[in-house]
């Protein structure tokens, strides 16, 4: 059996406890990255048939369907989860690509930014839908 790998040696027992690698961030990337993928699997569906669904019902229709509890709980799931996911997705690409430090700072600070304001305003358009039945 074997020990533990060359750099293992040198870590400390918290940052191993931790979870910490070379990135000092540790695995929540990567757990957020795959659960979040995970999820959007039967929300994309979900997404998807009721799109389908709601090409046929015109805005009073569409307003109404919105209107239903667990709809507009689906949605909103669904736009949170798109732009979690959309936001990791970016930051790896922002990080691997983007020599800078600077320019990658600004960038993966404005696209936290443009996640978040595209999260809150699809969340209360959506529920301003459902509640009041209008834009």
């Amino acid at each position: 059996m074997a020990g533990p790998s060359p750099s293992a040696r040198f870590r400390t027992p918290m940052s191993r406890a931790r979870g910490l690698g070379a990135s000092h961030h540790g695995v929540g990337h990567f757990v957020t990255e795959r659960v979040s993928g995970i999820a959007l699997v039967p929300l994309a569906l979900w997404g998807l048939f009721a799109v389908l669904r709601l090409a046929a019902l015109g805005f009073d229709g569409a307003a109404e369907w919105v209107a239903i509890p667990h709809n507009t709980v689906l949605l909103c799931l669904l736009i949170v989860v798109a732009l979690i996911h959309l936001k990791g997705q970016v930051q790896v690409v922002i990080e691997d690509y983007i020599p800078d430090f600077t320019t990658k700072t600004v960038l993966v600070l404005a696209n936290l930014f443009v996640c978040v304001l595209g999260g809150a305003l699809g969340v209360v358009a959506i529920l301003k839908v459902a509640f009041t039945g209008a834009l």
